[in-house]
């Protein structure tokens, strides 16, 4: 039928599981595709959502730079034009585009606004995926904050299974997996990546399976 608000829509769902999956070719044709067809078709709503998929989609295949040029005018258009659709998940997006580059200030301070934008209208989908950003951004291997960490992946893991979000469930105990590993739990170790493992299995997540086996596999750190 060539509806081009359908067929926007209809990248942006098939962009989230190829996102998701961690297949960040087609996650980028898609949002690529989407962002020039609702320029083309002068949709203001597409084309701010599709700007915040696709940057998203450039940080997380290495295009930082990119990725958050479009993420930052995501937002400045989301804030200027009142709307609200995802605008708190593409927040949490930027928070973890600046986590990818290294810039931990920036992302806390991204993760904090996102939290706060989703717990403000209701949006508990989307807070629990900041919480779980916030809990990546404490856990970082170099300085992380264990116990602020611990805090927001079980709220995020809380919230996501009360949703049955099942691949942030599973994110969420990888996350907790690791982050015991840098403090020698070990039995919580095995715990939370035995059950991240078999959820990414059970879902086909073939990226975070391989992620998760290989920390199952790993040995474990002496705590510092």
């Amino acid at each position: 039928m060539d509806h081009p608000y359908s067929l926007v829509i209809a990248c942006w769902g098939l962009f989230y599981v190829h996102a998701a999956r961690r297949e960040l070719s087609h996650a980028v044709q898609l949002g690529e595709r989407a962002l020039a067809m609702a320029r083309e078709r002068e949709l203001p709503l597409g084309v701010v959502g599709s700007m915040g998929f696709l940057g998203y989609a450039y940080a997380l295949s290495g295009r930082i730079a990119d990725g958050l040029a479009l993420l930052e005018e995501s937002i400045r258009r989301h804030e200027s034009f009142g709307i609200v659709y995802c605008h708190s998940l593409t927040v949490a997006h930027l928070a973890e585009a600046h986590l990818l580059a290294g810039r931990l200030d920036d992302a806390l301070v991204f993760g904090e606004r996102a939290l706060r934008l989703a717990r403000e209208r209701g949006e508990r989908g989307f807070e629990a995926w900041g919480l779980r950003a916030l809990g990546e951004i404490a856990a970082q291997p170099d300085a992380p904050d264990v116990v602020r960490a611990e805090g927001r992946y079980r709220e995020a893991l809380a919230l996501a299974e009360e949703l049955r979000m099942r691949p942030l469930v599973a994110h969420c105990h990888l996350g907790l997996g690791e982050l015991h590993r840098r403090t020698g739990d070990h039995a919580r170790v095995e715990e939370h990546l035995a059950a991240a493992t078999a959820m990414y299995r059970e879902m086909g997540m073939s990226f975070w399976l391989e992620k998760a086996e290989a920390a199952l596999g790993s040995p474990p750190r002496n705590p510092r």
